[in-house]
C-alpha cells in the first residue's frame, strides 16, 4: 500500500467487556469490588511480610514479590477498563496502548517465572531443608528477583516493539478491553510476521521453561513427601506448598487453556475470558490463597488489625 493512500492511526477504540449494554453498570461495579479487593489482599501482604519478623524468610520474600506483581498487572488494566465501561468513546491514543502493553507483559512475565522461583523455593525447603538458608540465601533471592525483573522488561521491550512497529492504518478497533498483542497485530495493514513471531516464540519459551522448572520442582516434592513414613509429616511437608500449588495450578491452567486451544475453536471473544481472569480475579485471588491457607499470615494481620502499633513497633518507632 503507498504510503499517501492511508492515514496513521493515533488512538485505538477498545471494545467493550460484554455485548450486552444493560450489563455494563452491573459489571463496572463488579469490577470495582475485584480490584478493591485486589488493592486491598496485595497490599496487606506486602505490608505484612516487609514489617513482621515472622515474615522474613525466602518464602515470604517471593511472596511479597508476587504481590507487588499482582498489584501492577491488575493496576495496568482495571483502572482504564473501569472508565471505559462508564464512557461511550472508549479510546486510547496510539502510546498510551503501547505503554500498557509493555507494562502488562513486565507484569505477567514477572509472575511466570516468579512462581517458578516459588517452586523451586519449596523444593529446596522439603527436599533439602538443612542446607536451606545456604542454597536460598538473601544474596540468592535478589539475585533471583532481579534476573526476573530484567527479564521480563527485556521481554516486554523487545515484544511491544515489535507489535508497534507494524503500520496501522484505518482500522483502530482493538476486540479487547486493553491492548494486547494479538488483537493489536490482526489490524495492522502491514505484514505483521515478524512480530507474530516474536510473540508466539517469546509466549513458547516463557511458559515452557518456567512450566519445566515448576513440574520438576514438584515431582521432586512429591517423591520426597511420599517418602516421609509418619502421616504427621507428610501432611506438615505438603501444607509448606500446598498454596503455592493452588495458585500455580489456577494461572498455568489459565495459559494452558488460552495457548492450547485448536485453531478451529480459538477466538478473541475466548481470549477476553481468559485475560480477564488472569489479569483480575488471579491477582485477587492470590492473596487470599496465601493467606486463607496459612495460619501465621492471619495471626500477624489479626495482631495488625487489633494492635499495629504493638505488632509492628518498627512502623511506630
Amino acid at each position: 500500500m503507498a504510503p499517501g493512500n492511508f492515514t496513521r492511526v493515533t488512538e485505538f477504540i477498545l471494545t467493550d467487556v460484554s455485548d450486552h449494554p444493560e450489563l455494563q453498570i452491573p459489571l463496572f461495579f463488579v469490577f470495582l469490588v475485584i480490584y478493591g479487593l485486589t488493592v486491598a489482599g496485595n497490599l496487606t501482604i506486602i505490608t505484612l511480610t516487609s514489617v513482621d519478623s515472622r515474615f522474613q524468610t525466602p518464602m515470604y520474600f517471593f511472596l511479597r514479590h508476587l504481590a507487588i506483581i499482582n498489584l501492577g498487572n491488575s493496576t495496568v488494566i482495571a483502572p482504564k477498563m473501569l472508565i471505559n465501561v462508564l464512557v461511550k468513546k472508549k479510546t486510547t491514543f496510539y502510546y498510551e496502548c503501547a505503554t500498557q502493553l509493555g507494562g502488562f507483559l513486565v507484569f505477567i512475565v514477572s509472575e511466570i517465572f516468579t512462581l517458578a522461583v516459588m517452586a523451586y523455593d519449596r523444593y529446596v525447603a522439603i527436599c533439602n531443608p538443612l542446607l536451606y538458608m545456604v542454597v536460598v540465601s538473601r544474596q540468592v533471592c535478589l539475585l533471583l528477583v532481579s534476573l526476573t525483573y530484567l527479564y521480563s522488561f527485556s521481554t516486554a521491550i523487545v515484544v511491544s516493539s515489535g507489535v508497534f512497529s507494524v503500520s496501522y492504518c484505518s482500522s483502530n478497533v482493538i476486540n479487547h478491553f486493553y491492548c494486547d498483542n494479538v488483537p493489536l497485530l490482526t489490524l495492522s495493514c502491514s505484514d505483521p510476521y515478524f512480530p507474530e513471531t516474536v510473540v508466539v516464540i517469546s509466549a513458547a519459551i516463557n511458559l515452557f521453561f518456567s512450566m519445566i522448572i515448576v513440574l520438576v520442582s514438584y515431582f521432586n516434592i512429591v517423591v520426597s513427601i511420599l517418602r516421609i513414613r509418619s502421616s504427621e509429616g507428610r501432611k506438615k511437608a505438603f501444607s509448606t506448598c500446598a498454596s503455592h500449588m493452588i495458585a500455580v495450578t489456577v494461572f498455568y491452567g489459565t495459559l494452558l487453556f488460552m495457548y492450547l486451544q485448536p485453531r478451529s475453536k480459538h477466538s478473541l471473544d475466548t481470549d477476553k475470558v481468559a485475560s480477564m481472569f488472569y489479569t483480575l480475579v488471579i491477582p485477587m485471588l492470590n492473596p487470599m490463597i496465601y493467606s486463607l491457607r496459612n495460619k501465621d499470615v492471619k495471626a500477624a494481620l489479626h495482631s495488625f488489625l487489633t494492635n499495629p502499633c504493638s505488632s509492628f513497633k518498627s512502623m511506630c518507632s
